[in-house]
């Protein structure tokens, strides 16, 4: 997809407009800009205010940093009709749920990528850690990549994805590490990465929303009802929930489900029950019941307060403030940017939003690339303080344009 295009009118939208909204793209975008922000922060400067981290474990509190992940499974919920009703205008329901599979699992499989890299044992394995990574990056990038039709060399697409699904398989087959006990072990599938844990919280919802999507009340209960388990899990009132695997109960205690489900019940308060077949509710309408949701949300966020309030222990507050600042600031970018179509401001965040896996897996790619050359300024110049924070700021800004020159250049992943 292309920038976002230059302000075309500062009068607001009709109702009908199409399904597609260019908010939905700029929120993904400032998203991803803010997570390449606070991780290359966290990794590479010291010496700032508590606010610009993570809150520990075992403080109740939370910073906007522990909001950042929240953003990222709330606009997956936003995403998730849009891509539903989409999928079924090409294809059968068999076809939508296997896509959904497809999709959970590749996600999974890069997530499990990204979070055994650190633990790749060189003297294991035929190659060193970083190259490891990179040949699974850029074999799932040649697989997942959407390739322009071309009449001359037809089969090129094809070819390309075999090698890139070749890659992968190689890199998880000669993976290597050694456990503190000694023993030589395979992939570490304890803790799947943020894509992975994105890839369980939206298999989850899935399973509740697409059976369920013509019935205008199901997403409410279903984010009421996960509230609940995650407040009971909190509470330890449910404990089965915490005792089987991820792998087998994909809604884990309720919290990440709760906040896809959220930004289910945001994108039809905006866009409708069904995005694209009808017109969108009226504007202000919609701003009024986004408004009310995330009153709601804030309100049983304080309630919850007395279960804890932390991102790492996955608290019913956490997720339920985060839901509701998620809906405030989208609503906010929905006025802006479809509404009064304000987008110019957005040229570096839309192909950000627009090309997201790939923006994501760039600072890594980037982090194993510089492994592999030797190449340690970033790590160990101008780590302090505010010139850390420069220096980060610089590198995000560098990450964005590199997602946008790939974005125009047609170099595009796609689950």
């Amino acid at each position: 997809m292309s920038t976002a295009p230059a302000i075309e009118s500062a009068a607001p939208v009709a109702a009908g407009a199409a399904s597609r909204a260019v908010s939905i793209d700029i929120f993904r975008g400032l998203t991803m800009a803010v997570m390449i922000f606070v991780n290359a922060l966290a990794d590479n400067v010291h010496g700032l205010p508590w606010w610009t981290y993570h809150a520990h474990a075992d403080w109740d509190a939370m910073t906007y940093v522990d909001m950042v992940f929240p953003f990222f499974l709330f606009i997956v919920g936003m995403s998730l009709p849009l891509s539903v009703e989409q999928r079924l205008k090409r294809g059968s329901i068999g076809r939508l749920w296997l896509h959904v599979g497809i999709r959970s699992m590749g996600l999974l499989v890069l997530g499990l990528i990204l979070a055994n890299a650190e633990k790749a044992d060189d003297s294991r394995m035929a190659i060193g850690a970083n190259e490891w990574a990179l040949l699974g990056l850029i074999g799932a990038g040649l697989y997942l990549n959407v390739y322009p039709k071309s009449e001359r060399f037809r089969n090129y697409a094809r070819l390309l994805r075999v090698a890139g699904l070749a890659a992968v398989v190689v890199t998880l087959v000669i993976f290597r590490r050694t456990t503190d006990s000694g023993r030589v072990a395979w992939i570490d599938f304890s803790y799947p990465e943020i894509l992975g844990l994105i890839a369980f919280a939206y298999f989850a919802v899935a399973v509740l929303y697409i059976p369920t999507r013509r019935w205008r009340w199901a997403a409410p209960a279903w984010f009421g009802l996960l509230v609940l388990l995650n407040a009971g899990c909190a509470a330890r009132v449910f404990g089965l929930p915490l005792r089987i695997p991820i792998y087998f109960w994909p809604f884990d205690n309720g919290a990440h489900a709760s906040i896809v489900m959220g930004g289910v019940v945001t994108s039809q308060i905006f866009l409708g029950l069904r995005p694209g077949t009808g017109d969108r509710p009226a504007a202000k309408i919609a701003t009024a019941s986004a408004i009310a949701f995330a009153v709601i949300a804030f309100v049983a966020g304080w309630l919850a307060a007395p279960l804890g309030i932390s991102k790492i222990r996955a608290t019913p507050t956490w997720s339920l403030w985060s839901v509701a600042a998620a809906v405030l600031v989208f609503t906010l970018l929905y006025w802006i940017c479809d509404q009064y179509r304000l987008t110019s401001w957005a040229f570096l965040l839309h192909p950000a939003g627009a090309n997201t896996l790939l923006t994501y897996l760039l600072p890594d790619l980037c982090a194993y690339l510089f492994g592999v050359l030797g190449f340690t300024w970033l790590d160990t110049h101008f780590d302090f303080g505010w010139p850390g924070i420069v220096k980060t700021a610089v590198f995000t800004l560098f990450i964005l344009g590199i997602a946008g020159g790939l974005t125009r250049a047609k170099l595009r992943l796609q689950l």
